[in-house]
């Protein structure tokens, strides 16, 4: 059974799904998809596109390099079928998954230790700033107190403004709807009503 890669997302295609386009030069593109055929015509770049594994691939989102990719090389020498030979390709194959799950899983912790640490320092920058900002409003405060006096004629009590606050609950009874279609209504648009 041969898995196709999709031309544009590079996701498996397995037989009997996709779309193939073949070019008048005989390249052919498969997708797996209408969304990826479409793309393709609108003539986008996958590597520009975010949910493109060409593009988690260019912007360091995923492993590019790494020695378990050799693997899924193609190998078009024929061998002839031994029985002990695919027993071993399959108990091969599954450790080289297993391999590459483990260093996908370390590449993944290492890539989010490093944004970790990105925002922690934005964080410690914005409370250092913010501190400065705190003491340099500290220090002008004291400069004005000893120049000026303070005014309490602005300041307002709590209980005035929590009085200001709350506001009563007005129950209104509620009025009867009028239908429209009571007899009488509706003459002045010129209808009759029975």
């Amino acid at each position: 059974m041969r898995i196709e890669k999709c031309y544009f997302c590079s996701t498996s295609v397995y037989p009997g799904h996709g779309s193939a386009f073949v070019r008048n030069d005989a390249k052919v593109f498969r997708f797996c998809s209408s969304k990826c055929n479409k793309n393709f015509k609108m003539k986008r770049n996958p590597r520009k596109v975010r949910w493109t594994k060409a593009f988690r691939k260019a912007a360091g989102k995923e492993m590019t390099i790494d020695s378990t990719f050799e693997f899924e090389k193609r190998r078009n020498v024929p061998v002839r079928y031994d029985r002990e030979l695919m027993a071993q390709t399959l108990k091969a194959m599954r450790r080289v998954g297993e391999i590459r799950q483990r260093r996908e899983r370390a590449f993944f912790k290492n890539r989010m230790a490093v944004a970790k640490e990105k925002t922690l320092s934005a964080k410690r920058r914005k409370l250092a700033a913010r501190k400065a900002r705190d003491a340099q409003i500290a220090t002008d405060m004291e400069a004005t107190e000893t120049t000026e006096e303070v005014s309490t004629e602005l300041v307002q009590p709590i209980a005035e403004k929590e009085s200001i606050r709350i506001k009563r609950k007005v129950l209104v009874p509620a009025t009867r709807k009028r239908s429209a279609l009571v007899k009488g209504e509706g003459k002045s648009m010129g209808m009759d009503l029975d």
